[in-house]
């Protein structure tokens, strides 16, 4: 029993040391749907199980495209201390100072969500329904992922200071035992984005500059739990897993001052307003009149290969 606990623990935090988690990922999408103007949300609210859905799909896609990883991070401190002004923020120059392939090892959140915000916008203008909500998908989980400190760390885990699932805790368990309970999301409209890339770059920022404290925060809160209380055996969907104990999270979260819930919150904001701004940028096409194409079979097929890349993964975690 305790071996297969420790291997389901050790599959979990896996899974969320790729990113918010997945019931994180699927909630901040899916809140963001309600920050729509009314034009918009005949279109994101019918399909708002879809973007919840496939929020997580860059995640899954990390085990068949070796490209994707960097995607979802990028390692502020390797570029010197706050505020980092060694790295230019336009892609043509950090590859002129750095070189694609180090720009790579080290991620490219920042570029990447232009990249995708460029996609999004394209779809609208090509009226592409199917399009439209798979890059709306996942878009989402980009955005939430640059607003996750530890993701703008090379201590990203907390492997350098003896805090390894630190990640995970962060923004996995803490969301999973008070986002529904406790936590609000009524946040108001989205808005438009005059300057995208100074946007995103803004809020790359905040998180560099919170990933110190995430840090701290734990290692001093280690110090007044025993292991004992640190960690219990507790049922995790009908299963018996040993994770960080609910006392020692809530704790934790109290020590944050709400910075797991800012960050979800901002991340929602975020996640809506770039939605929108690329169906403004795209002239604001009437969405009750899209092509309503289904998903070709290339992409159903894509679907599958991600989700049994996922399913093959975690049943190999448990053998």
């Amino acid at each position: 029993m305790k071996k297969v606990a420790l291997l389901l623990l050790l599959a979990c935090i896996y899974q969320s040391a790729f990113c918010w988690g997945f019931f994180a990922h699927r909630r901040i999408n899916y809140y963001a749907v309600f920050l729509l103007p009314p034009e918009m949300l005949v279109l994101y609210k019918p399909n708002s199980e879809f973007l919840s859905d496939h929020a997580v799909d860059p995640d899954k896609r990390r085990y068949v495209l070796k490209e994707e990883a960097p995607r979802h991070y990028i390692d502020m401190d390797h570029y010197g201390s706050y505020p980092y002004d060694s790295l230019p923020h336009q892609w043509t120059d950090a590859v002129a100072k750095y070189s694609r392939d180090t720009l790579y090892k080290h991620g490219i959140v920042p570029w990447w969500l232009q990249t995708m915000l460029y996609r999004l916008t394209a779809a609208f203008k090509e009226k592409d329904q199917a399009r439209i909500l798979k890059y709306s998908a996942e878009i989402g989980h980009y955005i939430a992922d640059a607003h996750v400190p530890l993701h703008t760390s090379e201590n990203h885990n907390g492997q350098l200071t003896d805090q390894a699932g630190i990640h995970g805790f962060w923004e996995s368990r803490i969301p999973e035992l008070f986002a529904d309970k406790e936590w609000d999301f009524l946040i108001g409209k989205a808005e438009y984005i005059s300057k995208p890339a100074q946007f995103i770059w803004a809020r790359i920022m905040e998180s560099a500059a919170a990933a110190d404290t995430v840090l701290r925060l734990e290692k001093e809160l280690s110090q007044h739990f025993k292991t004992d209380r640190k960690y219990a055996f507790e049922n995790r969907n009908g299963l018996l897993v040993r994770q960080y104990a609910s006392a020692y999270s809530k704790a934790y979260n109290t020590k944050l001052n709400g910075m797991v819930e800012r960050r979800m919150r901002q991340s929602i904001y975020t996640i809506a307003c770039f939605w929108y701004t690329a169906w403004v940028n795209a002239g604001q096409p009437d969405l009750a009149k899209l092509n309503h194409r289904e998903f070709s079979k290339n992409e159903t097929d894509e679907f599958e290969r991600l989700n049994k890349a996922w399913a093959d993964q975690s049943n190999g975690m448990e053998h």
